[in-house]
């Protein structure tokens, strides 16, 4: 389903990198806190499922540490967007 705000095509800055509202560092949390989410829920599912369960209390609290990590990454993001008044430039 598509959204309904229009696409705009990506800024460049100057020297020609893309500008984009985040960096690196928050996009890397991100990605490697879904990574660690979802595999996390997948462990812990297997282990309910077998009875083990110091194992599912395990994966519960470390899916709960990935998920408030990608929250406070992409909270830094946004307000990085708006003390910035925009687009940034990344890399």
């Amino acid at each position: 389903m598509m959204t309904s705000e229009p696409q705009q095509p990506e800024e460049t800055s100057k020297t020609g990198k893309p500008m984009v509202p985040a960096t690196p560092r928050d996009v890397a949390h991100i990605r490697l806190g879904s990574f660690a989410l979802i595999a996390a829920l997948a462990i812990g599912a297997l282990a309910f499922a077998g009875g083990i369960v110091w194992l599912t209390v395990v994966m519960v609290v470390l899916a709960i540490v990935a998920a408030i990590d990608m929250a406070l990454a992409i909270r830094r993001q946004n307000q990085s967007r708006k003390m910035r008044g925009g687009m940034t430039e990344a890399g």
